[in-house]
């Protein structure tokens, strides 16, 4: 099992640090990192790529799992030419900023703002603390949380620190601490191995529902001001809420939560021309068309996501953003 450390570094691999990049006239298939199976950012990518082969039958796109924090580096050392990351964590990365210990130099970005993420923590109704605080630093804790390396496990991590807790702390006094894919919490839960989950996933997550319409009586717990304040003024998270309504089974009303933004990432030898077509495909279907491949990416804003300050924008993207009308020549 996976020993925390109270600051995780991710390293630079130097046996991958020579990307394998290949220009677009001898290859038009590409990587897309994304998320875990069953995760939103998995299922956006499939859609995306699906999308951008329409109207770019040339451009062939292939998805595979991956994880927030991870995925900076895959994406820098050409492991993928393409992935989702996170606003923060990407920036972090650049700058070589905990938790990484290298400057990311040759990640660009596609804009960002392309799928607002909420921090879902859910508990058993049935038993049990109801408030996080309480929660989190009961002896016993049985709690199943995303991949090692993946964003929403080292936020939660960051959010036991905070509250006087960890990983190792729960284990000691008996617990379990199961860090799995999103497909193997749910089916956890559901088996009554662990009675809490955390993961990061925009709404509406299926995984969510799927939770909601199992045998278990489950309820989304809100997140503590001060915990939300911490992360958003130590971490850079936003704060936001879950609307009532949303998961009508596990909820009767608002729910606080920490929140996150999503962000194209590419390898800076990406050839213009393949951003370029992504980036104008992306805004000719901005609006429904998003929508229909996840809820979430209806949110995206063009004249916003290519302000980002976080990455570089990639040249080709520019010059979609430019066309379009929304960003100055």
């Amino acid at each position: 099992m996976f020993q925390p450390k109270a600051t995780r570094r991710v390293v630079l691999g130097s046996a991958l640090a020579m990307p394998f990049i290949r220009t677009a006239a001898a290859q038009q298939t590409y990587e897309w990192v994304a998320g875990s199976l069953g995760g939103g950012w998995y299922t956006m990518a499939a859609g995306v790529s699906a999308l951008i082969k329409d109207e770019n039958p040339d451009i062939q796109i292939r998805v595979v799992p991956g994880g927030g924090l991870a995925n900076s580096t895959r994406v820098n050392n050409g492991q993928s030419q393409m992935g989702w990351g996170i606003d923060a964590f990407a920036a972090a990365a650049a700058k070589g900023e905990d938790p990484y210990n290298q400057k990311h130099e040759r990640l660009r970005c596609l804009g960002s703002g392309y799928s607002p993420t909420e921090h879902n923590f859910l508990r058993r109704a049935d038993a049990g603390p109801e408030d996080m605080r309480a929660i989190l630093t009961q002896r016993g804790l049985r709690l199943g949380t995303a991949q090692r390396s993946s964003t929403d496990e080292m936020t939660l991590q960051r959010a036991m620190r905070f509250l006087g807790t960890s990983p190792d702390k729960v284990r000691a006094e008996g617990g379990r601490y199961l860090s799995a894919s999103y497909n193997d919490i749910a089916a956890a839960y559901g088996d009554g191995q662990v009675d809490y989950i955390y993961v990061a996933l925009a709404k509406p997550a299926a995984m969510l529902t799927e939770v909601s319409q199992g045998r278990r009586p489950t309820r989304l717990v809100a997140f503590p001001q001060d915990v939300r304040d911490h992360l958003e003024q130590t971490y850079a998270y936003s704060q936001g809420i879950i609307p009532a309504g949303t998961y009508p089974q596990l909820q009767t009303a608002d729910v606080p939560v920490t929140t996150m933004d999503s962000v194209i990432m590419v390898h800076e030898t990406l050839p213009d021309d393949i951003a370029y077509r992504v980036t104008r495909t992306l805004i000719r279907n901005k609006g429904q068309r998003l929508v229909t491949i996840h809820p979430s990416m209806g949110a995206w804003d063009p004249a916003a996501s290519w302000r980002y300050q976080g990455l570089p924008l990639h040249p080709g993207a520019a010059r979609a953003f430019r066309e379009a009308g929304v960003m100055p020549a």
